[in-house]
């Protein structure tokens, strides 16, 4: 009874050992060696924590800029001009200050088009 429940264990162990291509690899070794993401089970906490890292940035970019234009949009309406940076903004009551760009980036306002955007630094 014990043979069949010590080789299921001992199968389980050894394909947990293996990576995609079916060859077994230390697990030191294969994390040391393994500089971007390949879904493995010893990154996949570093892996999630990165996403969602990269998640909250890009929605709050997304968030930033979508409120940013549309408190351009509205001044070009009320005023028939875009501003002329996006502290008039702040100064006409449009927005209560202006939101601050995510680690690296910066907001780029172009008083042409009225257009707001978030590039790198």
């Amino acid at each position: 009874m014990k043979t069949p429940a010590c080789l299921a264990t001992a199968l389980v162990i050894l394909s947990a050992g293996c990576d995609n291509s079916g060859t077994v690899t230390g697990g030191t070794n294969a994390a040391a060696t393994n500089s971007s993401s390949s879904g493995s089970i010893v990154t996949a906490p570093v892996d999630y924590l990165g996403a969602v890292g990269n998640a909250h940035k890009s929605a709050v970019k997304t968030v930033d800029t979508a409120s940013l234009n549309q408190a351009v949009q509205l001044f070009h309406l009320e005023k028939g001009r875009y501003p002329k940076d996006l502290n008039e903004l702040v100064q006409e009551k449009y927005m209560p200050r202006l939101p601050a760009a995510p680690y690296g980036m910066k907001l780029d306002y172009n008083p042409t088009t009225g257009q707001v955007r978030v590039v790198k630094q």
